[in-house]
């Protein structure tokens, strides 16, 4: 795996842990409704994750990359695929909030897994990235459970 490959995988996985963790992590504390959170979810995972395979193949494209094709697949797959990990928990569980410990729990070992993969394949330090990403979907999720919160509040929506 050359450095442009791992580059895009890594863009993909980062954008739907960082996202996708925290659109779950609002949405589970927000409705409690697990068919309305899995719906969304899936939604949003492909729309988000064909996004940003095109973004990539734009972007490596405009700086003329000849595998800006492969880079554009390659961050639609890692995105879509690392969505489907932390949906999973909510088809198997049918508490949402044991559903939402198992998400961040795939996310936990997926960020852990994928850095010391990545970064030990390259003689990097692999937890310090990993560290960096966990900080990162912590910072995003808290984020979007209080924006959650507060829309609740905000809309009246009362839950189930």
């Amino acid at each position: 795996m050359n450095s442009k490959s791992a580059g895009a995988i890594v863009l993909g996985m980062h954008d739907a842990l960082v996202s996708l963790t925290g659109m779950i992590g609002g949405l589970t504390f927000a409705l409690a409704n697990r068919q309305t959170i899995v719906l969304s979810a899936v939604i949003a995972s492909v729309a988000a994750g064909l996004s940003m395979g095109a973004s990539n193949y734009l972007a490596e494209k405009t700086n003329e990359n000849p595998h800006a094709i492969q880079s554009g697949i390659l961050t639609s797959a890692a995105y879509i695929t690392t969505c489907i990990f932390l949906i999973m928990p909510y088809f198997i569980i049918t508490n949402t909030y044991y559903a939402l410990a198992c998400c961040v729990f795939v996310a936990i070992l997926i960020i852990v897994g994928c850095n010391w993969c990545i970064r030990h394949a390259h003689g990097h330090v692999w937890w310090k990235h990993a560290l960096q990403m966990l900080v990162i979907c912590a910072i995003v999720s808290v984020i979007s459970f209080i924006i959650g919160e507060f829309a609740q509040y905000i809309l009246d929506v009362k839950q189930p």
